[in-house]
């Protein structure tokens, strides 16, 4: 008998760890095919052609998978090779960048950015002079969001000489407001204390040296590879169309990079491991600190999806939103541009990140795939349905949106006519900071032309203002008022708070 157990203790000891092993192996197993089950199922209610998923932990690449397909009605596949954008999630690679000459001396994030670049200049005299180059990535400058000059088209040392004309939306480091032009500044200081331009220097210095081969800083750099998304847009009938992609000139440090599956699980991994790749560090240990050390406070409704996962502190890093979720710091961004998504969310901790592309305009299946693999691969658990909550909560949030706009629309005056004959609002507007606007009459008919190709038909609505409805349908409508001046002749027109003034013909 004593022999008997002693035989069953020594199985015990032996084959114990092996069957823990072989259980923990087949968690592994088990977690990935749940997840690849959910992400169908979350991709089915959201309506999204297509997404790429990758997932890292421990130094290793533990899931990979592509969705969908590259653009609906046609059968080419979103792979893991599928080139998509990264959009935002391209500024915490811009921060890297910096970091790396912050190392070589050639720079401090201390340094005032108009003694290093003295093309950068602020409308507020204080912070012209005490802007550093840390403060060109946590959003806290004054500054407030510019993003209509990239989206038509203005050269970036045009957008730069603009700046100086920009009053502030709040003083120096007392709020935040999340804004793409300080990050384009920070390309431009990059170009200038390096001597490579932006593009040369995040291809040589970053996606180079971590073998991210098919990872281009811009889209036109990456025509040559064989597949890219195509961008979709779902309109208020939950109608989804694929739409033209409008390249944005000039944004490249802000948000102008392409990538996939395969290459960016690589940005992950060297993120994860102290900016280390085969060994070696391309960052000193105080500067990779640094990227995810607190630089200032964001707010949680910047993201709706923190209603849900209520963190209790959101702050924003250089180059990467941070909350803290199940008691654990989460460094994450998303990208967006019309009809594209990403999103890229680490552990640091934990050694683990998720990064996710998607191929239509918002489709918050981006946060839900995030927490849902955070739960899965570092928590333990399975309990929340993120897509399906998530799902809830934005469209209330669009119906709620709706009922706003049908109510706006409600308080239109009917049988009104404008002041002046038709012809009248036609002319050359321009803006100090925006540039120019030529609103064309033809048969009374108008229609407004914006610098980089977006054009909108010109309705009355009521009164002295006029609907705008974009020949880029997923812009949405917008709406302009004119002025008259003392003599009764057109003087301006408001756009969305911008005023044109008429020029004189």
């Amino acid at each position: 008998m004593r022999k008997y157990w002693i035989t069953v203790m020594m199985a015990a000891l032996f084959f114990g760890p092996v069957n823990a092993q072989k259980k923990k192996a087949n968690t592994k197993v088990d977690i990935g095919a749940n997840f690849d089950t959910y992400i169908k199922q979350a991709l089915a209610l959201w309506k999204t052609p297509g997404i790429s998923v990758a997932v890292v932990k421990d130094g290793n690449v533990i899931f990979k998978k592509g969705y969908g397909v590259t653009e609906l009605g046609k059968p080419e596949a979103f792979t893991t090779s599928t080139l998509s954008v990264c959009a935002s999630t391209t500024k915490a690679m811009t921060a890297v960048c910096m970091g790396m000459l912050v190392d070589e001396g050639k720079v401090k994030w201390t340094d005032k950015v108009n003694e290093i670049y003295p093309a950068f200049k602020l409308y507020d005299n204080y912070a012209n002079a005490e802007v550093t180059i840390k403060d060109l990535f946590t959003h806290n400058a004054g500054l407030g969001n510019a993003d209509w000059l990239w989206v038509t088209g203005t050269p970036v040392d045009t957008v730069i000489a603009k700046m100086r004309l920009m009053k502030p939306a709040y003083s120096m480091r007392s709020s935040f407001m999340y804004q793409n032009l300080m990050y384009v500044v920070a390309g431009e200081v990059i170009h200038k204390v390096s001597g490579k331009t932006y593009d040369e220097f995040i291809q040589e210095r970053l996606f180079t040296p971590l073998g991210m081969l098919h990872t281009y800083p811009n889209y036109s750099l990456s025509v040559k590879e064989p597949s890219h998304i195509t961008p979709h847009f779902m309109y208020e009938d939950s109608v989804i169309k694929p739409i033209s992609f409008i390249e944005p000139k000039g944004i490249d440090a802000a948000g102008g990079v392409w990538s996939c599956a395969d290459d960016i699980n690589k940005w992950m991994l060297f993120m994860l491991d102290s900016a280390k790749v085969n060994g070696k560090a391309l960052l000193k240990p105080e500067t990779y600190a640094a990227l995810f050390t607190p630089a200032s406070f964001s707010t949680n409704e910047f993201y709706p999806t923190a209603k849900l996962t209520k963190p209790h502190w959101t702050t924003y890093g250089l180059g990467w939103f941070q909350e803290d979720y199940h008691g654990k710091m989460v460094n994450f961004h998303t990208g967006s541009l019309d009809g594209a998504v990403a999103i890229c969310g680490l552990i640091n901790d934990e050694h683990f990140g998720i990064y996710i592309f998607g191929n239509m305009d918002h489709t918050e299946v981006r946060h839900a795939l995030m927490y849902k693999a955070m739960d899965l691969w570092v928590f333990n658990d399975d309990k929340n349905d993120w897509s399906k909550d998530f799902y809830k909560m934005y469209k209330d949030r669009a119906a709620a949106a709706k009922k706003e706009d049908t109510a706006f629309e409600a308080k239109r005056v009917l049988n009104t006519k404008p002041s002046v004959a038709i012809k009248a609002y036609a002319g050359t507007y321009s803006n100090e900071i925006y540039g120019g606007a030529v609103i064309i009459n033809n048969n009374d008919s108008l229609r407004l032309q914006f610098p980089g190709n977006v054009n909108a038909k010109v309705s009355h609505w009521h009164y002295d203002t006029f609907l705008c409805t974009f020949e880029q349908e997923w812009f949405g409508k917008s709406w302009i008022s004119f002025k008259l001046n003392d003599e009764g002749a057109v003087d301006s027109f408001d756009f969305n708070g911008i005023v044109y003034t008429k020029k004189e013909e």
